[in-house]
């Protein structure tokens, strides 16, 4: 059962257009159920809506599939191909920079979020520019939360940011965190670490909103190997560096 099935949720309409971001490698077998549950949601949240997905080198079926299921709402699927596979951060940015919407939410494509939640999200837009889910509890293998939660842990010594669960998976934001957020510079998950960090030091409003996670159905989980972690750590210094450097809140002065 999706948290979001809670009599008691206030139904809050998003005004303008929502654009619903999928990054998606192999997942020709989880997209069907994902679109399946995302497009009434989108339907009732906005005014009109768009969903992009984000092909990320994919060599099964995971774009037909994907227009099959968007059934008579086709003309709103925007696909965007890599070539080959690029990496988590490289296609949720992808996506984001494809997306038109007024609000722009994504969520990952392998089926452990339920897209129904996106309403959990909405109902707190009114107070935030940024609504970022948490796991409440993760339906992965034990080793992933143990470098989940040191993750979490390094991003609040480094980046000074003390959110729950930053490399969550599913979020909601206005379109002035896109604009003050761009260019994204993080090419892998860290990339939520800097939409987090550039909130917090842009003064936007940053509120998250506990969720259900599921386990993966079907399909090949990617990341918790060694070496994408030990690339992930480095870049974590690295990103926070380059952050340090060359980059300011949108109207501050420059040094």
């Amino acid at each position: 059962m999706s948290t979001a099935d809670d009599p008691a949720l206030v139904e809050r309409r998003l005004a303008g257009l929502l654009s619903l971001v999928i990054p998606a490698h192999n997942e020709e077998a989880n997209l069907p159920r994902v679109l399946g549950a995302a497009l009434p949601v989108l339907r009732q949240l906005a005014d009109g809506f768009e969903v992009v997905l984000v092909d990320d080198g994919s060599h099964d079926g995971t774009v037909r599939v994907s227009r099959e299921a968007m059934g008579p709402d086709q003309e709103r699927l925007v696909v965007v191909s890599h070539s080959h596979k690029s990496g988590y951060g490289i296609t949720v940015a992808d996506g984001l920079r494809a997306a038109r919407g007024d609000w722009v939410a994504f969520i990952d494509g392998d089926g452990q979020f339920d897209p129904r939640d996106l309403r959990l999200l909405a109902s707190r837009a009114a107070e935030a520019d940024m609504v970022t889910g948490w796991r409440i509890h993760r339906a992965d293998p034990w080793h992933r939360s143990v470098v989940s939660n040191t993750f979490n842990v390094l991003v609040t010594l480094l980046y000074g940011i003390h959110y729950r669960d930053v490399d969550c998976g599913f979020k909601l934001m206005r379109r002035s965190v896109l604009d003050m957020a761009s260019p994204i510079r993080a090419r892998s998950a860290l990339l939520n670490t800097e939409l987090y960090y550039k909130c917090r030091r842009s003064g936007l409003r940053v509120v998250q909103v506990g969720l259900t996670h599921h386990p993966r159905l079907a399909g090949v989980r990617s990341g918790g190997r060694l070496l994408p972690i030990l690339r992930a750590v480095r870049e974590l210094v690295r990103l926070r560096l380059e952050l340090g450097r060359s980059w300011q809140p949108p109207g501050a002065p420059s040094s």
